[in-house]
């Protein structure tokens, strides 16, 4: 599994360990992440829990700009999670190689950065505040899964961008109203019928568990045992001594 490792220039995120502020912490943590067992990097700018402050992109660019130029020195993939075209098409062009479209390439504006760059996309699956979708996703949420990837396929269709698509359930924070129990149970669900996923012949991206209770390393390893292409995390030795484990690497 190719594993990105989290920088955070958000001070909202809730791993405090994954927090940079400048280029100086950044490599810092870049060397953490890329010693460790990451191969790539995901940088954001924005906070994209309920807490978050939301932010003008100018100040969301101003937070990135000089990391990312020092994670770029790494020579490794580094994907920019952001849902702001301007963001977006900044950061592809300080060194920024891959887009992690934290909106689920929602707006026109960032299929065309994606297209201009010909960059790959992690296409997240977004759960949103719906309540008849909501209620979708409580009886089947890998079924509306199947639904919503196919109706972003098809624009990316329009762009000629299908096969530079990874997709990601969404199962990060998402449903973030939910209680934990609840939240157990969906990833739970949806970790073990990631295999149907399969039937757009793309690649998964999964953001691992990373919290350290008996649900959370259950998760990871249901995860893991579905081998994905893609992984995102903050405590790589962890995963990896969890691949090694259960004899996938």
């Amino acid at each position: 599994m190719f594993l990105y490792g989290v920088v955070n220039a958000s001070p909202d995120s809730l791993n405090l360990d994954s927090i940079a502020i400048d280029a100086i912490s950044a490599t810092r943590r870049g060397e953490y992440l890329l010693n460790h067992g990451c191969n790539g990097i995901d940088l954001g700018g924005q906070g994209s829990t309920d807490n978050a402050t939301v932010i003008p992109w100018q100040e969301e660019w101003a937070r990135l700009k000089e990391i990312i130029l020092a994670l770029a020195l790494f020579k490794v993939p580094v994907s920019i999670d952001s849902w702001k075209p301007e963001v977006t098409r900044l950061a592809l062009e300080h060194g920024a190689t891959v887009i992690n479209a934290a909106d689920g390439m929602q707006s026109t504006e960032m299929w065309q950065v994606a297209a201009d760059f010909q960059a790959p996309i992690v296409l997240p699956f977004l759960s949103g505040p719906n309540p008849r979708q909501m209620e979708l996703v409580k009886a089947d949420p890998v079924q509306v899964m199947l639904d919503f990837f196919e109706a972003q396929l098809k624009i990316a269709d329009r762009y000629g961008l299908r096969k530079l698509c990874i997709l990601d359930p969404g199962t990060g924070f998402a449903p973030s109203n939910w209680p934990w129990e609840e939240r157990y149970r969906y990833q739970k669900r949806v970790y073990s019928h990631l295999d149907k996923l399969r039937v757009f012949n793309l690649p998964l991206y999964i953001a691992l568990p990373w919290k350290e209770t008996a649900q959370h390393d259950e998760l990871l390893e249901i995860v893991l045992r579905q081998q994905p292409e893609f992984g995102r995390g903050h405590y790589p030795e962890k995963i990896r001594r969890v691949e090694s484990e259960l004899g996938l690497n």
